[in-house]
């Protein structure tokens, strides 16, 4: 299992929901964090909680449907000297509920498509050769189950593009000490969830981060969050080792 203790590990919405609780489960385990939201100041409670736990943190802040502030953001990063061996994509959004599918508006396309896969695909991009060439890296790709809603439409066809996008990209780096892998943390209730969703945003871990501890140089897998429910992170590492490419 990957000792995480002071490497970096960038963490899209780090400041609420799956973010946040992803970004509290890796500083527990002395993981430094470089936080991402909207506006910075959104960051405040999580940066001061992890600082708390001794590790070393970074706010960075980017509107990801502005494809120029991903740039900008990951230019900071990069001038900042920080290398990035771990990245969360957790951030993503969820238009509304259209009743009248029909008529979806394009505009829910373009939004859906520029935050949930192009920002992901811009930050593989761009942090990924690093990783490839100090050879470690892990990236984990949020995704859904969601399906049979076109009143959704929007938002399923953007994170079954990200699906295609990461498990494609996955077989460049088979084999190698970067690995990546897609996570769904289930219908969770967040503000992007809702407050009717069935399940505690707590039951996503340790799923949503085993991505980040195996060690078998293995990529492409699907990570069901409710699969390792109740487990200890030891125990959804060795599951997670045993499941194939898509699983």
């Amino acid at each position: 299992m990957v000792d995480v203790k002071n490497k970096w590990a960038l963490i899209t919405g780090a400041s609420r929901g799956i973010g946040y609780l992803t970004a509290t489960f890796m500083a527990e385990r002395g993981c430094n964090l470089i936080l991402h939201s909207r506006v910075a100041e959104h960051c405040n409670r999580i940066e001061t909680e992890a600082k708390e736990l001794g590790v070393k943190t970074m706010v960075v802040s980017a509107e990801l449907s502005e494809h120029d502030q991903v740039i900008e953001m990951l230019d900071l990063i990069k001038a900042s000297e920080t290398e990035v061996d771990i990245v969360f994509n957790n951030a993503a959004v969820q238009v509304g509920y259209r009743t009248d599918f029909w008529n979806t508006p394009v505009e829910d396309f373009d939004l859906s498509f520029r935050i949930n896969t192009v920002a992901v695909a811009t930050i593989c991009y761009r942090l990924m050769p690093g990783m490839i060439e100090r050879g470690f890296g892990r990236v984990i790709n949020t995704t859904s189950g969601i399906r049979d809603q076109p009143e959704q439409a929007s938002y399923s066809a953007s994170k079954a593009a990200l699906d295609k996008f990461t498990k494609d990209l996955a077989t460049k780096v088979e084999g190698t000490d970067v690995c990546v892998s897609l996570t769904d943390p289930g219908w969770c209730r967040t503000d992007l969830g809702g407050p009717h969703a069935p399940n505690d945003p707590n039951t996503a871990l340790p799923g949503v981060a085993v991505g980040a501890f195996i060690d078998d140089r293995k990529s492409g897998r699907f990570l069901h969050a409710d699969h390792f429910h109740g487990m200890s992170l030891e125990e959804a590492v060795a599951k997670a080792h045993t499941l194939e490419r898509g699983d």
